[in-house]
């Protein structure tokens, strides 16, 4: 089976990094394109503003050359916490699975603190949408244990990739 890159737009939501200090963000970038993904734009640092989230990741789902979506942080606890809040009303569907394995995931790295993690998965006009926190573990952990097989048209036995064609199905 042959390769189907994808077009992915990054958003880091964050309130204290820029360019020079989103390791993680820089992170993504790096195993995105690694990985043979084109970036749809450069990656994009914005605060933890639910609607200046909301309205860039709206731009993104609107743009048929965009086709999945990945923003690190806001997923936390905390009062400023707000990715989850800012997203969830724009999806058509969520993946629940996303959300539950990835805190598995992370309970074998961080033990109950993966309570804390409120990642989230969906699609929105057949747009993938991953919602991970901005640590640089955790955005290893989503790539690595998720993101990267699932985002891969190759994966056996099957892979978010070979749905994008029948995701506009009625």
């Amino acid at each position: 089976m042959t390769f189907t890159p994808l077009k992915i737009a990054l958003l880091t939501v964050s309130d204290t990094r820029n360019d020079e200090t989103d390791d993680s963000g820089q992170y993504l970038v790096e195993q995105i394109t690694t990985a043979g993904h084109l970036m749809a734009e450069k990656k994009v640092i914005l605060p933890d503003d639910i609607y200046q989230v909301r309205a860039l990741v709206s731009r993104w789902i609107a743009d048929n050359n965009v086709q999945a979506i990945i923003i690190s942080g806001g997923t936390g606890l905390t009062g400023r916490d707000g990715t989850p809040e800012a997203i969830t009303p724009l999806l058509d569907k969520e993946i629940d699975g996303f959300g539950e394995l990835f805190r598995m995931l992370s309970f074998d790295e961080i033990r109950t603190s993966a309570l804390q993690s409120r990642a989230l998965g969906g699609i929105a006009n057949a747009t993938f949408l991953f919602c991970i926190p901005g640590s640089p573990g955790a955005c290893r952990t989503a790539w690595e244990g998720i993101l990267k097989d699932q985002l891969d048209s190759r994966n056996k036995p099957c892979n978010f990739v070979q749905l994008i064609p029948r995701l506009r199905e009625i």
